[in-house]
C-alpha cells in the first residue's frame, strides 16, 4: 500500500525509508529528529505552558501556539463555509469535504479517504495493528489520539475548560455537550402530549412518563414503581433505609425496566 504522508505528520510514516534513531522510552515511538522527540516527550509530562489568550487552549510549545493563532487571525479561511484553520495544509484537506475529493484509497477494501493519515489508521483494521501502548496499564490502541485521550484517565488532565462556568472536561465533545445542555437556551425536543420543550431527549423521555403513567424503576423490596430514578432513591432511603446501598449499586443493579 503506497501512502503519501502529510507534511506535518512527524510520527506516522510506516512506508517511508527515513531513519528514525530517536526513540521515546515511554511509548516506543521513533522520530527522525531529536527536537521532534523532545517535543513529543512533553505529551507524557503533561506540561502545557503556552496558553492562548483568546480561547484559553494550552499547548506544549510556542510553535504549536503560534500555529493555533492562525485560527483566530483567519489567515487560512474556507471561502465555502467560513471555517478557519491553523495551516494551509489543514485548509486544503478541509476543502475536500466540499469537493468530496478522496485521493487516498485502501488497497484491501477500496475505501477512500481525504487524508493520508486517515488511510494509515484505517489500514490497521485489516492488520489488527495497535502500536500505541499505555505505559501505565499496558492497554494498546490503533490511534495515537485514542491513547492521548486514554492517558487522561491516569493523569486526571481536563484541558477543555468551559468559559461560562469554569468546569473542565477531558474531551472536547464532553465540553460541547455541556454547553448545549447547561448554557444553551435551545430546547429542540418537544412533548407530543403538551408541547413542553426540553434541552435533551433524556429529559423529554422522563417527562413523557407523566402522560403515559410509565414507571420503569421498580423497588427490589416491594411492588412500588417510579417514573424517575430520584423518586426510587427517596423511596429506598425512607422506606427501606438503603441510601448507602443505592449509591454503591446505582450503575450495577438499578436499571429501568422498559
Amino acid at each position: 500500500m503506497k501512502i503519501e504522508a502529510d507534511s506535518n505528520d512527524i510520527t506516522e510514516h510506516p512506508h517511508d525509508d527515513k531513519p528514525r534513531p530517536y526513540l521515546c522510552t515511554v511509548c516506543d515511538k521513533r522520530f527522525t529528529r531529536k527536537d521532534h522527540l523532545n517535543r513529543h516527550k512533553l505529551i507524557h509530562a503533561g506540561e502545557k505552558l503556552y496558553s492562548c489568550i483568546q480561547c484559553e487552549k494550552s499547548f506544549t510549545n510556542k510553535c504549536s501556539l503560534s500555529k493555533h493563532m492562525n485560527i483566530h487571525s483567519s489567515k487560512y479561511k474556507c471561502t465555502e463555509c467560513g471555517k478557519c484553520f491553523n495551516s494551509n495544509q489543514a485548509l486544503t484537506v478541509h476543502r475536500r469535504s466540499h469537493s468530496e475529493e478522496k485521493p487516498f484509497e485502501c488497497t484491501v477494501c477500496n475505501k477512500r479517504f481525504t487524508q493520508s493519515g486517515s488511510l494509515v489508521r484505517h489500514s490497521r483494521i485489516h492488520s489488527d495493528e495497535k502500536p500505541y501502548k499505555c505505559y501505565e496499564c499496558d492497554k494498546v490502541f490503533t490511534h495515537s489520539g485514542n491513547l492521548d485521550r486514554h492517558m487522561r484517565v491516569h493523569t486526571g488532565d481536563k484541558p477543555y475548560k468551559c468559559s461560562l462556568c469554569n468546569r473542565s472536561f477531558s474531551e472536547s465533545g464532553h465540553l460541547q455537550k455541556h454547553k448545549r445542555h447547561v448554557h444553551s437556551n435551545r430546547r429542540p425536543y418537544d412533548c407530543r402530549y403538551c408541547g413542553k420543550l426540553f434541552k435533551n431527549s433524556f429529559s423529554l423521555k422522563l417527562h413523557v412518563y407523566i402522560h403515559t403513567d410509565a414507571k420503569p424503576y421498580s423497588c427490589r423490596h416491594c411492588s412500588d414503581r417510579f417514573t424517575q430514578l430520584g423518586h426510587l432513591k427517596s423511596h429506598l432511603l425512607k422506606s427501606h433505609n438503603e441510601g448507602t446501598w443505592f449509591t454503591s449499586h446505582l450503575s450495577e443493579e438499578i436499571q429501568p425496566q422498559w
